[in-house]
């Protein structure tokens, strides 16, 4: 049976790490496929007019395609250049949630994600995105520096 890892990038440079990490973990492992996956930070609760809410499902799909082209492909592009089984994800959402959501939706085991997007001091130290995860996952998460 494969193992499935979540890989959660930001499209910063730590998020290259966390990749990096899970390309290594996934070697060892043997057996792996890695579930790259990027979250558009998205709410849900906005109140809106009929032509806004058609012009925002438009935004978001115009932001899947982005993100799907700028940072997951060429992510998943490398993982399977390396001999690494891969695929790509991008939803819009909550950061946290999503993330778990698409590991219980993958059958995911671990997710692995970078400390923090690359921002001011207080972040760096432990993300409020990155916290979430860590206090609400089902399964194993692995933190990268």
């Amino acid at each position: 049976m494969t193992t499935k890892l979540i890989v959660g990038l930001d499209g910063t440079a730590s998020g290259d790490k966390a990749l990096a990490f899970a390309s290594e973990l996934a070697s060892l492992i043997g057996d792996c496929e890695l579930v790259i996956t990027y979250v558009i930070e998205w709410s849900p609760y906005s109140f809106q007019t009929a032509e806004e809410n058609a012009l925002r499902h438009k935004r978001r799909e115009e932001e899947i395609s982005t993100a799907r082209s700028r940072i997951v492909d060429p992510a998943v592009k490398s993982m399977t250049d390396a001999g690494v089984k891969a695929k790509g994800v991008v939803r819009h959402g909550d950061v946290a949630d999503t993330l778990i959501a698409v590991c219980e939706e993958q059958g995911g085991r671990q997710i692995i994600v970078c400390r923090s997007s690359e921002g001011g001091f207080a972040k760096r130290f432990f993300g409020s995105a990155t916290s979430n995860l860590v206090m609400s996952a089902t399964v194993p998460v692995t933190v990268i520096a």
